[in-house]
């Protein structure tokens, strides 16, 4: 590789990326023959800078949280020729860096990216989105939308739990078919989650040994939430494998493409992000994009 552009959210985070961007350009300019900054100031900035740019780089770096980087992977992943994507983590969660083993400083993930470890990723894909971390609808939409704001600036991580708190108590059900192969759905639920990474809301939560490279998504379904019994059942999920079958109150399965209906709609969020309402039809897209890892166990950290 010897391009490189670097797409930044300034407005990222702590504005950490914003103060250190001198230091990764000269950094990077140490090993890359050409090295471009590019600096978003807009949503929607930085999908263009990638339609312009993709072919003539061999390596995009994201710098910034998981919005910035919902962002690029949404202009990459429908290309027929996809650079490399990296990321330096310069969020409140950082889920996806967290998942390919980056570190959280960005001056120290600079040095991971610097040694061009490269691995082939999986990419959720759900009607014309793709999401590389989770897709969710139920309470973890609800969480998204309640981050809004400055308060997700001010209390970083524990925001997401602090949010997740105020909306579990609400305990409101939809009705949720889920078609698939391996299994169907359908009766009430409060959540449904899909997920492709390990991490949400800065903690490997939900499936915390999923893998990026098997071509499968983990798919778990919350009939009925009642605060004790949640955070009791994720406390005992961080510490497993996989989700428990046998609690009545939850649904584990793998799949790699399934459909989704739910009655009222539901806002989606994927990576974070909400764009769009049920229904949907999610499909993993194997190895689909090339991504520089931070750890050569990434699959399991």
């Amino acid at each position: 590789m010897k391009t490189v552009a670097v797409i930044v959210n300034p407005n990222a985070g702590n504005q950490q990326l914003k103060n250190e961007i001198d230091t990764i350009e000269a950094r990077l300019k140490d090993v890359f023959e050409e090295v471009t900054i590019y600096k978003t100031e807009k949503e929607g900035d930085g999908k263009k800078i990638i339609e312009k740019i993709y072919s003539k780089v061999d390596l995009i770096i994201g710098g910034g949280g998981d919005g910035t980087i919902f962002e690029l992977v949404n202009a990459l992943a429908p290309l027929d020729h996809r650079p490399a994507f990296a990321v330096l983590p310069g969020g409140t969660c950082n889920d996806f860096s967290r998942t390919i083993g980056m570190n959280q400083n960005p001056l120290v993930a600079l040095e991971q990216i610097l040694q061009k470890q490269i691995k082939t990723v999986d990419v959720g894909k759900y009607n014309e989105n793709y999401f590389l971390n989770f897709w969710g609808i139920g309470i973890i939409s609800k969480v998204a939308k309640e981050m809004e704001g400055d308060n997700k600036k001010l209390l970083g991580k524990m925001s997401y739990y602090i949010n997740t708190s105020k909306v579990v108590f609400q305990n409101e059900t939809f009705q949720l078919k889920v078609t698939s192969e391996e299994m169907n759905y359908d009766e009430e639920a409060v959540m449904m989650v899909v997920g492709n990474g390990a991490f949400l809301g800065g903690m490997k939560s939900f499936f915390p040994h999923a893998d990026i490279q098997d071509g499968k998504f983990d798919v778990l379904i919350i009939k009925l939430a009642k605060l004790q019994h949640f955070w009791t059942w994720l406390e005992t999920q961080m510490q497993n494998d996989y989700p428990d079958n046998r609690n009545d109150e939850v649904m584990y399965f793998r799949t790699s493409k399934l459909q989704v209906e739910s009655s009222p709609e539901q806002n989606i969020d994927s990576d974070g992000e909400i764009l769009t309402q049920t229904p949907a039809e999610i499909t993993v897209l194997p190895k689909h994009l090339k991504v520089v890892i931070g750890d050569e166990a990434f699959g399991t950290v």
